[in-house]
């Protein structure tokens, strides 16, 4: 779930086919949650890369709760009935909720998406994939700084806002994961009644235009984000921001934008750290 109602960049729904690619084991930065094998397309992100076709599809009318580990094989999985909306509204319950330590891996969320996953505390998406993102894609919730949420491999596209929503405490690791038609790929809540300190690591990413943002911190909060790899297509005119500071604060009021770009302390990269295709 979202808290800011930051501008959103209302998107061409498009779909684009993707060369698919070998798989790599990179977690740049992964502490705390292991990350689990698999044969089945953990590929590296590419603009070209495949999208996978689902093992038989499964309507989600009562959000899935796990703990441990869920293999979902390659179904889709898509709301009905309470979860049936794929809209932009507050407050929507997601597919699935993730206890803290569980594991959801080679997972599709079709549409409607509702607000996608939830993580209560440490979590690992491992191949998980948004076809038509709802609310948000995934919000990661915990309240221990020690957290660390790993997204690893899969994608997702047609994100109106946000794809991953960062209101909880602690890390963030982004590895090998594709956006394509996005406002944002990740957003530390801007406004959220409790505040806290986020780290965000972004590594062997593609991004596809059109989009608005890489990612969004407050760094009046000491939030920092690390780009590494990025691919960004469809963009010769860089009208996507890479890493936007914002002054974040608890009281719900639109946060205001400081700027955006390298700066060395907020938001560390190096212009070789993107790419242009």
């Amino acid at each position: 779930m979202t808290a800011q109602p930051e501008q959103r960049v209302r998107h061409r729904r498009k779909v684009t086919k993707r060369r698919a690619v070998l798989a790599g084991v990179c977690a740049l930065g992964i502490t705390g949650a292991a990350i689990v094998t698999t044969t089945s397309l953990l590929s590296p992100a590419g603009a070209a890369s495949s999208w996978p076709s689902a093992n038989g599809s499964k309507a989600v009318s009562s959000t899935i709760k796990v703990s441990g580990t869920y293999d979902g094989k390659l179904t889709k999985f898509y709301g009905s009935g309470a979860l049936g909306g794929s809209g932009q509204e507050e407050g929507q319950d997601p597919v699935f909720q993730l206890a803290d330590g569980a594991v959801l891996k080679n997972v599709i969320i079709g549409t409607p998406a509702a607000d996608g996953v939830h993580c209560l505390g440490s979590c690992t998406l491992q191949n998980v994939w948004w076809l038509d993102v709802g609310e948000d894609a995934a919000t990661f919730k915990g309240k221990s700084s020690s957290a660390v949420y790993t997204v690893y491999g899969g994608g997702a596209r047609n994100a109106d806002d946000k794809v991953l929503q960062f209101n909880g405490a602690g890390k963030l690791v982004v590895s090998k994961f594709q956006v394509e038609n996005f406002g944002k790929l990740v957003r530390s809540c801007g406004n959220c009644s409790t505040q806290h300190k986020r780290t965000i690591i972004i590594n062997d990413v593609d991004v596809t235009a059109p989009g608005n943002s890489i990612v969004g911190i407050n760094s009046n909060y000491g939030d920092t984000a690390a780009l590494r790899k990025v691919r960004i297509h469809g963009d010769s005119g860089k009208k996507i921001k890479t890493c936007t500071r914002f002054q974040g604060n608890s009281s719900g009021k639109e946060p205001k934008e400081l700027g955006t770009g390298p700066d060395g302390t907020s938001c560390r990269f190096s212009p070789s750290d993107i790419t242009y295709q």
